[in-house]
């Protein structure tokens, strides 16, 4: 038995060392080294993977040049690569990963603290790092700010991600629709979704047209609102119930009610007769029947959409619909019925009944009403269903107060926007000035506008006459002229602006003030003084007899903007010809182009010198030049190796 094993290895063995040139693999490539299995040490294994992640770096694996090897190469390389101008791919998902996914989570931090401002720096920031944000990052910042209604600071933000390359998607654009619309800009709005449709490597979505929509219909535009349903149509998009319901909440606000059904009936002949998804369109669908005058119509539609027997799954905004068209129409009651059902059904996040527009519609019918400590207290129970209201819900309700004389509530209602994080705008600061000016309290009024100014919020000429106008009836002319110089750099006013603050102070006597106002206009801005503001001051200053003053300041202002300007010249010119001394002498430096002595020295001193005594005096001058030489070698750092090499050419020179 041992024999037959011992046969049978010497025999296998013979086999393995017979050459076999057929089936010998081929020799592995120069550049890739045997893998050895195992290592003496564990030092050697870390010195080889060391080794074979450096080969890696410098050549690439089989695997990237078989990959080479198949791809073919384009025949005409794409020069959108290299366009700066061309549309950016936005990034997936899957980006969102990593350090990015850490940076992502470090920013929606903030945004729940409330923190929009470090939020936004911090993005900024991250952008020229090594760990770049995402676009869903810089989405999250721009929503925060759409919410808080701090539309220049979304702007702002979108333009530096712009500018930065990062691609936008389908969400940043409808963010920066929705802020345009907000603005009530509908031109830039249009203007912008024309852009995404010529460059964009997307198209728009359902929630783009739902955007620029109401957009337009809030801003009574629903002739163009009715030109991009039917754009939206034409490319594809399926008919839209909510866009169908914006539409016809349009036409009630015009008290169209044809118009109405007309689009009731053409939405329902585009879904094949059923309607009732989400049912956004029954709200809209009453108030055309309470437009006719058909109010058991309009029950019989309630009971379809909300009754007991309802089988339609009403969402939260199909129900402020409805709540909408009860409150507006005498059927408040109703409305209310309604709405504490809303509460009770309201169970979050299982089932969302209510919303912060619920809040709205119920809070504008107590208003409508007279019932305002209702409006109020129903106003501060959002938190109790988890809903926060923003800056229109509390320019909404102010407006209320302000209208009916209930200063001090609209002012409670301020002071708990600053306790909520709630940012008021410049609506709100302008309500509760011109409130201010009609209790008359011109301090707290012109305290209000302060304060929006100090916010960095912008108010236009408009509010600035309006709060001029207040302090100046009654005699606070002096701090009128304080936020007439606070404001005259950063408004561009007209002529009557000036008139009026000019007129004002020389009823009082400050003439002085006026000339002020003239110079600081001709220093600042030129264009603003025109020939009739001039000559409305000229007439003024001729009833004191001291019309020669302005001609005067006039004259004096000319004369030293030409000064400036003569000195400016000259000391440009002065520049000049001290750059050109320096590059002079740099020139002639022998430090610059070595140490030959200059041709008219050499031919001077060849001159004087007699051909009699050439043999005698060639020597001690060249010694002396040497000498020369050796002495500024060393100077410049040459060492006593240059001096020793100028003296021996100056004696070989002797000699010959």
């Amino acid at each position: 038995m041992a024999l037959s094993k011992h046969t049978f290895f010497t025999h296998h063995l013979k086999t393995l060392t017979k050459p076999n040139y057929l089936r010998r693999p081929p020799p592995p490539p120069s550049f890739i080294s045997l893998r050895l299995l195992s290592f003496a040490t564990p030092e050697e294994a870390a010195a080889e993977r060391r080794k074979r992640k450096r080969r890696l770096r410098i050549e690439p694996p089989l695997s990237s040049l078989r990959q080479q090897q198949h791809q073919p190469r384009p025949t005409n390389p794409s020069s959108n690569n290299n366009n700066p101008n061309a549309p950016k791919i936005p990034e997936t998902v899957s980006a969102l990963s990593g350090n990015r996914l850490n940076l992502h989570n470090k920013i929606l931090k903030l945004i729940r603290e409330n923190d929009l401002d470090e939020a936004a720096l911090y993005t900024r920031h991250s952008v020229y790092s090594n760990c770049r944000p995402t676009i869903f990052t810089c989405n999250a910042v721009m929503a925060a700010q759409l919410r808080q209604s701090r539309y220049s600071d979304l702007l702002s933000l979108h333009r530096f991600i712009t500018q930065a390359g990062i691609g936008a998607n389908i969400v940043t654009h409808n963010l920066i629709l929705t802020a345009y619309m907000d603005c009530r800009k509908t031109d830039m709005a249009m203007e912008h979704y024309k852009q995404l449709i010529n460059n964009a490597p997307f198209n728009p979505s359902p929630t783009t047209y739902r955007i620029l929509i109401k957009g337009l219909v809030d801003n009574n535009k629903i002739d163009k609102g009715m030109e991009l349903k039917e754009e939206m149509l034409s490319k594809g998009f399926s008919a839209d119930p909510i866009v169908y319901s914006y539409l016809m909440s349009g036409q009630a606000k015009g008290l169209n009610a044809d118009g109405v059904f007309e689009l009731y009936e053409e939405l329902k002949e585009k879904l094949g007769g059923d309607v009732s998804d989400g049912g956004v369109v029954y709200g809209s669908l009453m108030k055309g029947y309470f437009l006719r005058s058909m109010e058991k119509e309009a029950m019989e539609c309630y009971e379809e959409a909300v009754g007991e027997n309802s089988k339609i799954k009403m969402s939260a905004v199909a129900f402020n619909y409805v709540l909408d068209a009860l409150s507006k129409n005498g059927k408040f009651d109703e409305a209310l019925k309604l709405f504490e059902r809303m509460l009770n059904e309201h169970d979050p996040p299982k089932r969302l009944v209510v919303n912060l527009g619920s809040f709205n519609v119920m809070v504008d019918g107590y208003c409508a009403l007279g019932r305002f400590k209702d409006a109020i207290n129903v106003f501060n129970s959002m938190g109790e269903k988890r809903c926060r209201p923003d800056t229109l819900s509390y320019n909404s309700l102010i407006e209320q107060l302000c209208k009916n004389d209930l200063l001090g509530d609209a002012e409670e209602l301020y002071k708990d926007m600053g306790e909520k994080g709630v940012s008021p705008d410049e609506f709100t600061f302008v309500l509760l000035m011109d409130t201010c000016f009609k209790e008359t309290r011109p301090d707290d009024a012109a305290a209000y506008f302060k304060t929006m100014v100090e916010s960095k919020l912008r108010p236009n000429l408009g509010v600035y006459n309006r709060l001029v106008d207040g302090l100046v009836k009654v005699g606070k002319v002096d701090e009128a002229k304080s936020f007439f110089d606070l404001m005259m750099g950063k408004l561009r006013m007209n002529d009557d602006s000036y008139k009026f603050m000019m007129n004002a102070l020389f009823e009082i006597g400050q003439h002085d003030g006026v000339l002020k106002i003239v110079d600081r206009m001709l220093r600042e801005d030129p264009a603003d003084f025109s020939d009739e503001l001039q000559e409305f001051i000229r007439e003024a200053l001729r009833k004191e007899g001291r019309d020669e003053e302005l001609t005067k300041l006039m004259d004096d202002i000319e004369r030293e903007k030409k000064e400036a300007v003569a000195r400016e010249a000259e000391a440009a010119e002065r520049a000049k010809a001290s750059a050109r001394a320096a590059v002079s002498s740099l020139i002639n430096s022998p430090k610059l182009f070595g140490n030959k002595e200059p041709e008219e020295q050499s031919t001077t001193a060849g001159e004087t010198v007699n051909t009699n005594d050439d043999d005698k005096q060639a020597v001690p001058e060249e010694e002396a030049s040497a000498q020369e030489n050796a002495v500024e070698a060393s100077s410049t750092g040459e060492g006593a190796e240059a001096e020793n090499m100028v003296a021996t050419e100056a004696r070989s020179d002797s000699a010959l």
